[in-house]
């Protein structure tokens, strides 16, 4: 049986009653968009009076918002252990375990980057490594479990397919994009040419899993038509792994002079610019397809829901890539792109922030779904 076009209940429900039992894995996407605010900031190629001091307060409170949501899912696992599991089984819902990879990952990078000012250089660079080493760890399960479970466990069809499908794979591009803060801390030699290394690979894998997606998405949407109106924000997830692929060459090509012989420290370098600019010119065409599609969406009535979380971090990582290319090509042009993104990303976490915040304080994020959705999973 091929999935529902119906709304899923994680993403938006009628109020009843608020419960902890509907606390899904996506609302780690509010952590991962807010954490992009604060590491996409700090990486512009632009400085000025007060703008450090907004990156450190919007990395705290996305360092409150994990380990409070850490708490929370640690309590929807040890009191609602079935709804965990039928969340496992719903091929609409499992994806979203990727976000708590890249959450994790998301704050870590910040860690790094601003969260010396706070607690030191020395006590964040230890809690960048262990949440970057957490993150990696549950990212990589998370790649292999969730498409393990989409081919013995679930049943979709080709009208399922949904850029959702992304998340469990982009994680493992995360990581290569923030592993490279921790290299110059690692002892020379092999260590550093290993981490180096692993996180290319980490780089590869993510790139080819998501190369054989994309073609599934785009497919559904030419054969099928527009996404439903409540899924249309996470056509913005595509931009995930451009943005952060983007990133990744940028920031391993800052670090590999140090950790890997010239000739492949060289290459690294140029590899980054020939591989970042066409990939960053596809970001930018994709950006403008979503707008549209999102535009249309709107028009025919799409309203707030967790997916709007999705307008966040995709738009974050195109931010840091850029900044990467502005870094290595000296073009004005990509330092000018990275600042208009920005200017978007706040604008939709400033939404997207607003709108949760509200939908929490009603109630209406949290109730139980007014109906509840057919199992979808094969049960052998």
């Amino acid at each position: 049986m091929a999935i529902s076009a119906q709304p899923h209940p994680l993403l938006t429900a009628t109020p009843r009653r608020p419960a902890l039992r509907h606390l899904g894995p996506n609302w780690y996407a509010t952590v991962m968009g807010t954490a992009i605010v604060a590491n996409a900031g700090a990486a512009l190629p632009v400085d000025a009076p007060g703008l450090r001091a907004a990156y450190t307060t919007v990395w705290a409170l996305s360092v409150l918002m994990l380990t409070g949501l850490l708490a929370a899912r640690a309590g929807h696992w040890a009191q609602h252990r079935d709804q965990a599991r039928t969340h496992l089984l719903d091929p609409a819902v499992a994806p979203f375990y990727g976000c708590l990879a890249m959450a994790l990952l998301a704050v870590g990078g910040g860690t790094a980057a601003v969260g010396g000012d706070v607690v030191g250089a020395g006590a964040a660079l230890a809690a960048a490594a262990a949440l970057w080493c957490a993150g990696t760890a549950v990212g990589l399960v998370t790649a292999v479990a969730i498409p393990y479970l989409m081919v013995v466990r679930h049943r979709v069809d080709p009208a399922a397919a949904s850029p959702v499908w992304l998340l469990p794979v982009v994680s493992p591009m995360v990581s290569a994009a923030l592993g490279p803060q921790l290299i110059p801390h690692l002892p020379e030699g092999q260590w550093r040419e290993a981490m180096l290394l692993g996180c290319y690979a980490m780089f590869g894998l993510s790139l080819l899993a998501t190369l054989l997606m994309l073609p599934l998405i785009f497919a559904r949407l030419v054969h099928h038509g527009p996404l439903p109106l409540v899924l249309t924000p996470t056509l913005f997830l595509v931009l995930g792994p451009l943005g952060q692929s983007t990133t990744a060459v940028n920031a391993l090509a800052d670090v590999a002079p140090g950790a890997i012989g010239a000739p492949y420290a060289h290459a690294f370098g140029a590899f980054a610019v020939l591989y970042g600019v066409p990939v960053m010119g596809f970001a930018l065409l994709w950006l403008a397809l979503a707008v549209a599609l999102v535009v249309r969406a709107v028009r025919n009535g799409m309203t707030f829901a967790m997916t709007w979380w999705a307008f966040t971090f995709p738009v974050g990582t195109c931010v840091t890539g850029a900044t990467g290319l502005a870094r290595h090509t000296g073009l004005d042009a990509f330092s000018w792109l990275a600042v208009a993104l920005y200017a978007v990303l706040v604008t939709a976490w400033a939404v997207a922030a607003v709108r949760t915040l509200r939908g929490l304080l009603g109630g209406a994020l949290l109730a139980a779904p007014s109906a509840p959705r057919p199992m979808t999973a094969r049960t052998t």
